[in-house]
């Protein structure tokens, strides 16, 4: 049976690489300076370079299931389950995470890379929004866990293609909110240094949706004046709901009179 990842290897030395062999010897004798953070989903119809225009050495890649931030300290408040009619948990643990990858990239990329913008990106029809409503294969332990970082991005609500959409995105800026947590990141984008941006990526459409903090909405950058704020950026005083609702206006159920 040919081997086709090694034909692909070969293929990449013999014919790919000599015509950008000089881009990757700048890149080894400079070092890499990218300026982008890029925090995407692992999904393989996700594709950072193809999104952004960028190539080597323009992007700092990390990816995960649904492109998730772990907190800073790595404690997390993971909701018990229990939901009250308006859908809000009714109590939650305090649970240790563990060392992640993710967080010593943020790390890396803020402090020794020094990039001035953060890109959270998360799409249509990810696997991993859908398995906070559908639930794991068994066995998948460390999957499980996981996904306790989206769990506060869940609706009460039945699930469909819409509530996946809401939770996709509300996961998108559950991440940014997260990211704030950071001590280095909290503190360069309050001295105007680094942006935060979130997106999410609509497959089918071939367009990124930006998260706008006015509007409390995701706009197609098609139509977009800028590319993403993060949940903190100029916000306006009279926004005094938190941002989900905003977001999930049509889930709110009617006040009593």
């Amino acid at each position: 049976m040919p081997d086709e990842l090694l034909e692909r290897l070969r293929r990449f030395h013999d014919q790919t690489f000599p015509g950008i062999q000089d881009q990757f010897q700048d890149l080894v004798e400079q070092g890499q300076h990218p300026h982008i953070l890029f925090i995407g989903c692992s999904d393989s119809r996700l594709v950072p370079y193809l999104l952004t225009g960028t190539g080597p050495g323009d992007l700092f890649i990390v990816r995960n299931v649904a492109a998730f931030v772990p907190p800073h300290d790595g404690m997390l408040n993971v909701p018990s389950g229990d939901m009250s009619p308006e859908g809000v948990y009714l109590a939650a643990a305090r649970r240790w995470t563990g060392y992640h990858g993710t967080a010593a990239a943020i790390e890396f990329a803020v402090l020794s890379l020094q990039v001035t913008h953060i890109v959270v990106c998360g799409h249509s029809h990810c696997g991993g929004i859908r398995a906070l409503y559908e639930g794991v294969p068994k066995g998948a332990i460390n999957l499980e866990a996981w996904l306790d970082l989206g769990r506060e991005a869940v609706l009460p609500v039945q699930v469909g293609p819409e509530a996946l959409r809401r939770t996709e995105q509300r996961a998108v800026i559950l991440q940014l909110e997260r990211l704030m947590g950071y001590p280095m990141v909290r503190e360069r984008v309050e001295a105007g240094q680094l942006a935060l941006h979130g997106w999410h990526y609509v497959i089918e459409e071939g367009e990124v949706h930006v998260f706008d903090v006015k509007s409390g909405q995701f706009v197609p950058a098609s139509s977009a004046t800028h590319s993403g704020t993060g949940p903190y950026a100029d916000k306006d005083e009279s926004m005094a709901s938190p941002l989900f609702n905003e977001i999930d206006g049509s889930y709110a159920k009617p006040r009593s009179s």
